[in-house]
């Protein structure tokens, strides 16, 4: 069964950066459209970006022109940059993916542990 764990969270400043890493482990045969989740303490987890196979992407307006999403397929992995942070960004980040094992016909939607990110004012 694939994995996905990230990393590179932590406690930043308003107006700095983090970039947020998620690899993914096992017996993988195919990744498809990955993405980066968030949710603040007491809200719903939100859409922060995405990226398909083709390496178009998508960002919600919120984090447009701050956040950028990209991929390494060779790496297995999806990196989120995070600039010009804001305290309203903080909240635990998670990663996600279409994920198909070797022999399965079928992907399975699969999120990473998650990582906190602190903005402080």
């Amino acid at each position: 069964q694939a994995q996905m764990v990230e990393s590179g969270g932590g406690l930043v400043q308003a107006g700095g950066s983090l970039r947020l890493s998620c690899a993914a482990s096992g017996n993988i045969d195919s990744i498809s459209t990955m993405a980066w989740y968030r949710q603040a303490p007491g809200k719903q987890r939100e859409l922060v970006a995405m990226i398909f196979t083709d390496g178009a992407a998508n960002l919600p307006d919120s984090v447009q022109g701050r956040f950028t999403i990209s991929r390494d397929n060779a790496k297995k992995t999806v990196y989120l940059q995070t600039n010009n942070l804001r305290p309203e960004d903080t909240a635990v980040y998670y990663c996600n993916a279409g994920v198909r094992s070797r022999g399965s016909v079928s992907y399975v939607d699969t999120w990473g542990q998650g990582t906190q990110v602190t903005v402080s004012s």
